[in-house]
């Protein structure tokens, strides 16, 4: 009933809020897209999964329930297609995810993987992003998740997000003083970007805290000392964004990205033998939307 070449392409148009951006991660036109989605509407009996107009793209609620069954499908799906291929993936698997994906179900995913390939050897490293780049280029790493550069346009989009500035509730920031900044230590891409604009605005700032862990950032945030950039879809319990009074200058966008190691990607391999990483690349694109959202959420 529902086609699951319609459920990939549901699920990346619901990650990433752009029907553009659905066709340029899945390699068909725009016009594919669209098709795809008035036919998966269609087999569910008309109802509308998207709602949109020039300048967004949002799931209804008949989308956000689409969103479960469309993952349980394409699951049940590629564990049919392994048993019945008579393939097993084996070998070792060093994937890399940002400290951004800590408190989200990340792990419910990888679990699932280890699930269905029991023979894969998962090594699993959280680093700044900027670090797991850095590892990936230096052939440590199979498969990163992470954030992407500035400028960069190589990756496979998992989901896009805006950044903003987050701190405790009770945190008042004066105008006229400068900004006490929580930060990751370099590499870290959003601590370049909260710099680079706190600069360009001419605003003053100061380090509060630096820390390579997240949860180090947030319990600095929870106590007070300051504010730190954040993407708006990862916020942690206890934090809330920092109210337009305090005149902050805005942060833009960030993306979240795979990116493959030795110059191989997940679609363009010299072999058409699927690899581990390739395996685990579609767990995660299938299952993106679970990454910006909280690990107790359902």
């Amino acid at each position: 009933m529902y086609d699951p070449a319609q459920l990939r392409t549901f699920l990346a148009v619901a990650q990433t809020l752009s029907f553009t951006q659905a066709a340029r991660r899945l390699g068909v036109r725009q016009s594919t897209v669209s098709q795809h989605v008035r036919r998966l509407e269609a087999a569910a009996g008309d109802r509308q999964l998207f709602t949109r107009d020039t300048h967004s793209v949002e799931l209804t609620e008949d989308g956000e329930a689409m969103l479960g069954f469309a993952r349980t499908i394409l699951a049940a799906h590629e564990r049919a297609a392994a048993y019945f291929s008579g393939t097993r993936l084996r070998g070792r698997l060093r994937f890399g995810a940002s400290e951004d994906f800590v408190l989200t179900r990340l792990p419910e995913i990888l679990e699932s993987f280890r699930s269905d390939h029991p023979e894969v050897d998962l090594e699993l490293t959280v680093e700044l992003s900027g670090t797991l780049h850095e590892r990936l280029a230096a052939g440590e790493l199979d498969l990163v998740l992470a954030k992407r550069r500035g400028g960069d346009t190589h990756g496979e989009l998992v989901w896009r997000s805006s950044l903003t500035w987050i701190g405790a509730p009770h945190l008042r920031v004066d105008p006229e003083r400068p900004v006490p900044l929580i930060l990751f230590p370099a590499p870290g891409i959003t601590r370049a970007r909260a710099l680079e604009v706190l600069e360009a605005d001419g605003r003053a700032w100061r380090i509060a805290c630096t820390s390579a862990s997240l949860s180090g950032l947030i319990a600095a945030a929870r106590a007070g000392l300051g504010v730190m950039a954040h993407s708006r879809g990862l916020i942690p319990p206890g934090l809330v964004p920092v109210p337009a009074r305090a005149a902050l200058p805005e942060l833009g966008g960030v993306d979240f990205v795979l990116l493959h190691g030795q110059g191989r990607g997940p679609r363009s391999a010299a072999t058409s033998e699927r690899s581990p990483a390739d395996a685990l690349a579609d767990a995660i694109l299938d299952g993106g939307d679970r990454l910006h959202r909280p690990a107790d959420s359902r």
